[in-house]
């Protein structure tokens, strides 16, 4: 049968190198192959040290070099050895680095505007991105702690709420919910953490504590996209850790039996159900766990 899924999974790869221009030995028409261009792209994102660079491309240490040095001559970027540790080297972009960063930056972002031109329902064929990209990287998936009240920790409770509003029979509004106040999940009284995925957020959760040794989880949410890759339980085990370096003994949550994924993860995780402790009137079940 040709359409069986290695067949289909090979097709996709050898679709997704002839459209990013893998190939090519002058990517986006600039010159340079597609691994410089990494580089320097890495570079240009923020990323400085030249390991961390290796690692995240998935570079050996003999191309990584290489690349640099083509880089180095053409006047793109400067290395030096870190400051901090003379074993370590850092990268840092030169005026004309910047300059051909940015020309970079125009020509990816008008490549993706056409591949999405094409395409009758780019939503779908965005989604559908979104599911391989998070696959793919779900390695690289890193958990940072932010004040809920920055874009990325927004830009997730918005979502976590369409979300609910979209599966509870009665709709959800956050205004009638026991919506915590932010500074309850900032240390030293709480935390909030938000999963990243190459800059992109892609998953929370809130830890609200008052102080004392009893806090709750709140607004556990992973994108559609990351569903199935074990990030709701890893978001679960890292606000726990947390919870246990700010001396909490006891942690508590609620949800609502329209989520029954979610209650499936407290059962295997430890917590156990309890009676109703808030007024809330969108949660239908209540679970506790001592740490």
């Amino acid at each position: 049968m040709t359409c069986d899924p290695v067949s289909r999974v090979r097709r996709f790869n050898r679709a997704v190198t002839a459209e990013v221009g893998a190939l090519d030995t002058s990517f986006l028409g600039r010159g340079r192959p597609l691994g410089a261009a990494r580089v320097l792209n890495s570079i240009g994102q923020g990323q400085s040290d030249v390991a961390a660079i290796r690692d995240d491309l998935g570079l050996d240490s003999g191309l990584m070099s290489r690349l640099l040095r083509s880089l180095e001559a053409e006047g793109l970027i400067d290395t030096i050895s870190n400051p901090h540790d003379a074993r370590r080297r850092v990268a840092r972009l030169t005026e004309t680095g910047r300059s051909e960063f940015q020309a970079y930056e125009a020509l990816s972002n008008a490549q993706a505007k056409a591949f999405l031109s094409r395409h009758s329902q780019p939503d779908e064929l965005l989604r559908a991105m979104d599911i391989v990209a998070s696959s793919l990287r779900r390695d690289h998936i890193v958990l940072e702690e932010k004040d809920p009240r920055h874009q990325d920790a927004r830009y997730c409770l918005s979502e976590y709420y369409a979300e609910l509003a979209r599966r509870f029979e009665k709709g959800f509004d956050v205004s009638l919910s026991r919506d915590p106040d932010a500074r309850d999940m900032i240390r030293p009284r709480g935390i909030f953490l938000v999963a990243m995925s190459d800059g992109l957020p892609i998953g929370c959760v809130g830890l609200k504590g008052n102080g004392g040794e009893v806090a709750e989880i709140k607004r556990l949410w992973v994108a559609p996209s990351a569903r199935g890759l074990g990030l709701a339980k890893r978001l679960m085990t890292a606000v726990e850790l947390a919870a246990r370096e700010l001396s909490i003994k006891v942690l508590q949550l609620d949800t609502n039996s329209a989520l029954p994924e979610a209650q499936q993860l407290y059962r295997r995780t430890g917590w156990n159900e309890i009676d109703r402790f808030n007024d809330d009137p969108y949660p239908d079940t209540f679970f506790e766990k001592r740490l």
